[in-house]
């Protein structure tokens, strides 16, 4: 592969998160009985006509001005013809010519190295319905058809599937961050068409791309490129790259990890787009352009501001701003008190080390407010590290309990009692005379036996606060 150079570009679609569909007032709820959320504008019957979700428009506008794209104040609804069963209409209502979001770019980090990423364009359109095949019979479910869709498209930069995979996660983060999209890929909020060529290094020529289309999972489209990638060079070298590799959509079987042909890929012109004459040209006013531009602190934001705030290592704050769930229960713990050293170490280390499997941050029981607790007795040293692993150890196997509870029921509460500790010393010294004499002479390893005798004896010690009392007492 090392002869050959990847191109990957890919178009990506968000499902917008506003509570009704982007031309009529149905819901958009997800999982409801097939065909309930439906009217006569989201099935297109003769006469009902289509109108603009303001909301739609706004959420754009969020997205456009996150990426540093250019936000077009007049953009056009064009219709795209084509037929299925899954689009009552037989075209989608979407935005060819001038859409709302021009050119941006979003940066990626791949081995500490950065790298820009193109956005040529994001336009609204409609989602269509869902086809539902099952043994002889095909059903459609028309719920989906006209919910909002934010079509993101990328210039062909990417050179690897790391690559595609780093662009994928930066963008899912965003739209998270912005609040403009659950985008969760296993209900098809954010699904990815992947497009993929390859050329000999040293040629900048641009050869025949195949539409890998529907793929909405990370690890699946990763295999889904490499697989292509690796079936185009194969081609190329038995030379039969011209017969077996054509403009076409692909689909990717992912219980044979392998992709195979859907249909062939249609241009443009193919879609015979034109302004659709129910709707007015889009414009967007001084009002909804501040609006929209208004948006929250995105995630490289963010994770400066973690560095530069708390002091916290680089890395850290890459874990902390992977995801809007992270970020916001790592905040929610300062502004409970925790410290942000504590919160650190007990949400990225020692929380998510115990989180197996389908057991995350998000439903695994455990809230901010309890972590927190956690790090706070910690740094009030009520208890110990070694007792709070033991008390985490619980509240991951229960999904959740009370700290204090736990630390009394335990027994784990830490003795700082200056009284008790300096009792516990002095027996400890007066059983061992002749090892006290050995570290005043000068064999000062031996403090780790007197701490390990006091630990012993006095139950939940602090053992801070025993190594102070023991070296002065052994002065």
């Amino acid at each position: 592969m090392s002869a050959y150079e990847t191109i990957i570009g890919l178009e990506v679609h968000v499902q917008l998160n506003t509570k009704t569909k982007i031309f009529c007032s149905c819901a958009t709820s997800f999982g409801e009985e097939p065909n309930k959320n439906i009217c006569p504008t989201c099935l297109g019957l003769p006469g009902a006509l289509p109108v603009l979700n303001r909301e739609v428009v706004k959420k754009a506008i969020s997205f456009g001005t996150a990426i540093n794209a250019k936000i077009n104040q007049n953009s056009v609804f064009a219709r795209k013809n084509y037929f299925y069963p899954d689009l009552p209409k037989a075209y989608q209502i979407s935005q060819f010519e001038i859409p709302i979001v021009g050119r941006g770019e979003i940066e990626i980090e791949i081995e500490g190295k950065k790298k820009t990423i193109g956005v040529t364009r994001a336009h609204m359109e409609e989602d269509a319905g869902k086809n539902i095949h099952e043994s002889q019979y095909s059903k459609v479910d028309l719920n989906r058809a006209c919910t909002p869709l934010l079509e993101i498209v990328s210039e062909p930069d990417m050179r690897s599937s790391d690559e595609a995979i780093a662009y994928l996660k930066k963008l899912h983060s965003i739209v998270r961050f912005l609040g403009i999209s659950d985008a969760n890929m296993q209900e098809g909020s954010f699904r990815c068409d992947a497009n993929v060529s390859i050329r000999p290094k040293g040629d900048s020529n641009l050869y025949t791309r195949v539409e890998i289309k529907n793929l909405n999972s990370f690890k699946f489209i990763q295999k889904a490129i490499e697989y292509e990638v690796e079936r185009q060079i194969e081609a190329w070298e038995d030379g039969k790259y011209e017969t077996k590799v054509v403009q076409e959509t692909r689909l990717f079987d992912t219980a044979k990890g392998t992709t195979r042909s859907m249909r062939g890929k249609e241009e443009a012109a193919d879609y015979r787009y034109f302004p659709d004459p129910d709707l007015l040209p889009v414009f967007i006013d001084e009002e909804l352009m501040d609006q929209g531009s208004k948006i929250p602190e995105m995630p490289d934001e963010k994770r400066a501001r973690y560095v530069k705030e708390f002091g916290i290592k680089e890395s850290d704050a890459k874990v902390l701003t992977s995801e809007l769930e992270m970020a916001l229960y790592f905040e929610n713990m300062l502004t409970l008190g925790a410290s942000a050293k504590g919160a650190v170490t007990w949400l990225t280390t020692e929380l998510l080390g115990r989180l197996k499997g389908e057991n995350n941050l998000q439903n695994c029981g455990i809230k901010s407010e309890t972590l927190a607790t956690l790090v706070k007795r910690i740094d009030e040293s009520k208890i110990s590290g070694k007792s709070a692993k033991e008390i985490l150890d619980v509240l991951v196997q229960n999904h959740g309990g009370d700290v204090d509870s736990l630390i009394d029921s335990m027994g784990l509460a830490q003795v700082n009692d200056e009284g008790a500790i300096l009792t516990a010393i002095d027996a400890v010294i007066s059983a061992n005379a002749d090892k006290v004499a050995e570290y005043k002479s000068g064999k000062e390893k031996l403090l780790g036996f007197f701490v390990g005798q006091v630990m012993k004896n006095s139950k939940g010690a602090n053992p801070a606060r025993v190594n102070e009392l023991l070296k002065e007492k052994l002065k």
